[in-house]
């Protein structure tokens, strides 16, 4: 088997993250995607002695435990790439795949608590960042998602089971839109062209819409009628902002030069549970709303009673949201963030709130810290992908808190820092899984962890 040789085999295991492991002339092949049973063609990216990496160019036979209705862009778009299996079977294969991850690393001896569905499991998204192109070389406009191994093709999505009808309407009449007036797309190769992206967020328990078009700097483009186009159109929701964001940036990424607000303000607000939230247009909030809830219930749950007057230190706090959740019966709450504009969003929801005992502060968590004039009782971790990077968990055990609540958008860098934590007199307590994410090989996972040597 050589580097470009095209292959054909049958799925084996899949790993958590959309990984799969299978044998091919005496070999371990690892593959991104695939579903356990499949039958696919594949090219060889590497080829070593005893195992190959291969990228998938065709599906050649379905896999027997494939029996749920799909949308009609399931195998175009990357968006979902379990959509096809029953949602108890995605429950199952999750929690079978992160408590693998906890077998190889010997953690063991603890709680575990199962595995918590999302509440919605179709609908559930309240932000989708469409990218302007076409679907193929000189087709008509698209708007949509990428096509699944092609960085160039762009799908619309319109029958989407991800987003609510909301989305599709203002995704397909922004493309028809621009499609009238033939305004060109911006191509990646070039760097030539104006339409680049639109991003449309949601408030789940509000109804309120943010819509914002993305372009470059290269035409003059008058927005008014575009903006009036989607204040006509009959949604369910209510648009409070209407935003133009001008990015001149290479990456295909979403980045601001300039922000114009066409219409409103330059935010939406969302409730949970029974907080209010300001959410800008460039700030991370859980793309889950209704599931969200449950994983904060779940984190404050593990938290314990924090009405004996507890500091709790909320790391990696992001907009605050889990620190104002513990903040009505803790003494005091500190959240720590290095990102400023994530912090100001923090603070300014903590006045929404009226909250008088917690406070956001932007730096560097371990320089942060030891400036405070109070030690945590319980630190609250909610990290990057990554996990804890550096002397981050030597850092965090060095403050002493007698639990940490970890929780984490992905178990891989998850249980390498407990073993680290382990090392440095913690053990894990009890574990929780919450679904976020159906139909996309993700979730959270939470973990109480006790100090059991000072």
């Amino acid at each position: 088997m050589k580097r470009k040789d095209i292959i054909e085999f049958e799925v084996g295991k899949m790993e958590f993250g959309g990984v799969t492991r299978s044998q091919f002339d005496g070999k371990r092949i690892k593959m991104k995607g695939g579903i356990t049973g499949q039958k696919v063609r594949a090219v060889v990216k590497k080829s070593r002695s005893d195992s190959a990496e291969v990228k998938m160019l065709e599906l050649i036979e379905p896999s027997s435990l494939e029996t749920a209705e799909t949308c009609r862009h399931f195998r175009q778009c990357g968006g979902c790439s379990i959509l096809s299996l029953e949602y108890e079977q995605q429950l199952r294969l999750k929690e079978k795949q992160v408590l693998e991850l906890f077998e190889e690393k010997n953690i063991s001896d603890f709680q575990y608590l199962g595995i918590e569905s999302s509440p919605n499991v179709f609908g559930y998204r309240n932000k989708m960042e469409f990218t302007f192109g076409d679907e193929f070389k000189d087709g008509p406009l698209s708007l949509g998602m990428h096509k699944v191994g092609r960085f160039i093709d762009i799908v619309t999505v319109d029958d989407c089971r991800l987003v609510d009808s909301d989305f599709v309407s203002i995704m397909t009449s922004t493309r028809d839109f621009f499609d009238v007036r033939k305004i060109p797309y911006y191509r990646g190769f070039n760097h030539q062209g104006y339409l680049r992206h639109l991003v449309v967020r949601k408030g789940e328990n509000t109804g309120e819409l943010m819509i914002n078009i993305v372009t470059s700097s290269q035409l003059d483009f008058d927005m008014e009628e575009y903006k009036n186009m989607l204040l006509d159109l009959d949604l369910k929701g209510n648009i409070v902002s209407i935003l133009h964001t001008i990015n001149d940036g290479l990456a295909d990424a979403v980045q601001c030069d300039r922000l114009n607000v066409l219409f409103g303000q330059d935010y939406y607000t969302e409730k949970i549970l029974g907080l209010s939230f300001k959410v800008s247009p460039f700030s991370f909030f859980q793309t889950n709303t209704k599931g969200a809830e449950k994983l904060y219930e779940i984190a404050r749950n593990f938290a314990g009673d924090t009405g004996d007057g507890k500091v709790v230190f909320d790391l990696y706090s992001g907009t605050g949201t889990i620190g104002q959740m513990m903040s009505k019966t803790a003494k005091k709450v500190y959240g720590i963030e290095i990102v400023e504009e994530a912090v100001q969003a923090a603070n300014e929801n903590t006045k929404l709130n009226n909250i008088e005992n917690c406070s956001f502060i932007a730096g560097d968590v371990s320089k942060i810290v030891s400036e405070l004039p109070e030690k945590p009782d319980l630190i609250i971790v909610d990290p990057p992908r990554a996990g804890i990077l550096g002397n981050g968990v030597k850092d965090i055990s060095d403050f002493g808190a007698k639990e940490i609540v970890y929780v984490s958008c992905n178990p891989r860098s998850l249980v390498d820092n407990l073993v680290e934590f382990e090392s440095r007199g913690y053990k894990v307590e009890k574990m929780k899984l919450m679904d976020l994410f159906p139909s996309t090989p993700h979730c959270e996972t939470i973990i109480l962890l006790s100090r059991t040597k000072a």
